[in-house]
């Protein structure tokens, strides 16, 4: 199993398209097939269902792809390994952001990393936290910025979490809605109320789901969408009113915004990362993100990315 050919069998599993997978490896299509086939005449299975118009993983290529895209990523960090040898960082870098992220410092953060590293390749991926926790255990992320609610589970040990920054969820009204002049809001107060939220995938979503269960009701969700610009805007159309984390009503358009007295869903961004599985670079933008991040935080990382004692 050569790692050109599982390189080109990720291609073609994210792609779901061999002409397309072969234009971004840069081959012809018919040596990725030709590969393909070869692969798949050594484990013994089928890795794709093809037609004329699609591409599928089979079960086989589903259990294989993980295990892939762990043995490229392991490749890369040992060349990267070498390459740092010489004292001039070089390779990738992929981070994860959750939307909406609060803490301007990351931005900060990844223009002073560049500055200092203008070598590496930096990658951004902007989903879900779910999805980015996902990516990041199979060694597609080297770190991710993520949300976690105060009902959420831990994360698991290994991805080393810290919380970088706080900030409180709220309801946002059209300025002209009865609720909009209150002090304070539960979410029994929205009971009856129309409720325009993010998608069943999002931790926002499922933490106001669970909160509003144990006020014994379900959220009279209207409109659904994961742009929260298009969120405040239906807001703003009287559509429904909307539970969001402060930071997402930052512009236009302007609404209320009414404090969620009970129960409080304070919203925790997190940086997670696997550090004992990370490439330099990886090593090398966890150093600084501790030391901009998280300066006065026991198991903060030292240059070298070595984690100091407290």
């Amino acid at each position: 199993m050569e790692l050109r050919q599982l390189g080109y069998f990720v291609a073609v599993a994210e792609e779901r398209h061999f002409t397309r997978a072969a234009e971004r490896v840069q081959v012809a299509q018919p040596a990725i097939s030709q590969q393909i086939r070869r692969l798949e005449a050594e484990v013994g299975e089928p890795l794709f269902r093809r037609d004329r118009r699609s591409v599928a993983l089979t079960a086989a290529g589903e259990a294989l792809l993980p295990h892939a895209r762990a043995m490229l990523a392991e490749a890369a960090n040992a060349k990267e390994s070498i390459a740092a040898l010489s004292g001039l960082l070089t390779g990738s870098l992929a981070v994860g952001l959750v939307q909406p992220l609060p803490d301007q410092r990351v931005l900060a953060l990844l223009g002073a990393f560049h500055r200092r590293h203008p070598r590496i390749r930096l990658t951004l991926r902007e989903d879900e936290t779910d999805a980015l926790i996902a990516a990041l255990a199979t060694g597609e992320l080297d770190a991710a910025i993520v949300g976690q609610g105060p009902a959420d589970p831990p994360l698991a040990a290994e991805t080393t979490p810290h919380v970088i920054a706080r900030e409180d969820v709220v309801v946002a009204l059209h300025p002209d809605h009865p609720l909009a002049a209150r002090d304070s809001l539960t979410l029994r107060d929205l009971r009856e109320e129309p409720l325009v939220t993010a998608p069943r995938t999002s931790k926002l979503r499922t933490n106001i789901e669970a909160a509003c269960s144990r006020f014994g009701f379900v959220p009279n969700v209207v409109a659904e969408t994961r742009d929260l610009t298009l969120v405040r805007q239906l807001v703003l159309q009287r559509i429904g009113v909307a539970v969001l984390p402060e930071s997402a009503l930052q512009g236009p358009p302007a609404l209320a915004r009414v404090p969620l007295a009970r129960p409080s869903l304070e919203r925790r961004i997190v940086l997670a990362a696997r550090p004992h599985h990370a490439s330099p670079a990886g090593r090398a933008f966890l150093a600084m993100a501790h030391r901009r991040l998280l300066p006065d935080q026991p198991g903060a990382m030292n240059d070298t990315g070595d984690v100091t004692k407290r």
